[in-house]
């Protein structure tokens, strides 16, 4: 059955990353005003950014082991938004509640400046796991400023990060909002892992986007067939299709090659296959796998760049947070970083 209704996708675009070092602040403040002319922010909201990059950038300076910030414009329905995350490997912070009181700073802790950037942004998260790292999540968004997200009844993020070395990624995601020919609502997403890394593959990766973004199918198997014709001239990928049907709280994926997927509760994981295979080229004969979609549990989509053996009770309280931290504490935690990495969420609110 065909879809209505389409609405403005989101995808992965470029993500500047900055590692910790003494001229952080500095470099993300330059590349921070570069994105916020682009997103279209206006002078004062771009001066705020401008601070939250510094105070963001100086903790990670002070206190954080082996930390880096990622800066990117992201676009929801007409508005665009520059969004900012923080990252690091430890030591976490041990009373948030304290962190974020203005001024507050403890010796080991993150402290300084976060509760100035939860008052400038638009949206403002964090999630800390203690003595192994923080995920800090700041918006700021284009006039009018009040976008409230991709969608009434689902929100998704993802985030990528290139092998070192490399300023392509090989790994990609994009996701959209339709409605059926009944006005039902449902939510379709995409991991596409080009193989290798560098140039060839971001232009696979690329080529699996444009047809995610053009197929008129809502089937998962549909919608990959449609990226398999897209990737023929290419190196081929590994990619996986799913649909979140809210109401139903059912997903539904068909994968092929060596992405990973999975429902993630705070103490379980489903897991979803993929056959083998390679989009593009060696094209297996498709399957479809359904799972249960709880309230509470969201759907995670990842490339091999992340490590297979994670758990959820590795990571206390993420399930609660914002797709995008989900996205980014998955990616900064269990990333191999001898791979390109990608990861995409998606939430259906209870």
């Amino acid at each position: 059955m065909g879809t209505v209704n389409a609405a403005t996708p989101a995808e992965a675009g470029e993500v500047l990353w900055l590692l910790a070092d003494q001229g952080l602040a500095a470099a993300g403040r330059r590349e921070a005003a570069g994105l916020a002319r682009r997103a279209g922010l206006t002078d004062n909201r771009s001066a705020d950014l401008a601070l939250a990059v510094t105070e963001a950038a100086t903790n990670l300076q002070k206190h954080a082991d082996d930390g880096a910030l990622a800066l990117r414009i992201t676009a929801f329905g007409d508005r665009a938004a520059v969004e900012l995350l923080a990252l690091d490997s430890g030591p976490g912070i041990a009373d948030i509640g304290a962190a974020l009181r203005d001024g507050s700073s403890t010796a080991g802790t993150l402290g300084v400046g976060l509760g100035a950037i939860r008052r400038l942004a638009d949206e403002f998260a964090i999630h800390t796991l203690p003595g192994r790292g923080t995920c800090l999540y700041a918006r700021f968004t284009a006039p009018p400023g009040d976008a409230a997200g991709p969608g009434p009844f689902s929100q998704f993020s993802g985030l990528t990060r290139p092998i070192g070395g490399e300023t392509q990624c090989g790994d990609t995601w994009a996701a959209r909002e339709e409605r059926d020919a009944r006005g039902v609502p449902h939510v379709l997403v995409m991991m596409c892992d080009g193989l290798g890394h560098g140039p060839l593959a971001a232009r696979a990766a690329d080529a699996a986007r444009t047809a995610f973004r053009t197929s008129r199918a809502s089937d998962p198997a549909a919608i990959l067939t449609d990226i398999h014709a897209g990737l023929r001239s290419t190196r081929g990928a590994a990619v996986a299709v799913a649909r979140v049907d809210p109401a139903a709280r059912q997903v539904s994926l068909c994968g092929v090659g060596n992405t990973a997927a999975c429902v993630l509760g705070a103490e379980s994981r489903q897991p979803l296959m993929s056959v083998p295979g390679i989009v593009g080229h060696n094209f297996p004969r498709l399957q479809t796998f359904s799972a249960a979609l709880p309230p509470g549990q969201v759907l995670v989509l990842h490339s091999d760049g992340l490590n297979s053996r994670w758990q959820p009770a590795q990571f206390p309280g993420l399930t609660a947070q914002a797709p995008a931290v989900v996205a980014a504490q998955l990616l900064w935690q269990a990333g191999t970083r001898r791979d390109d990495a990608g990861v995409v969420v998606v939430r259906v609110p209870s």
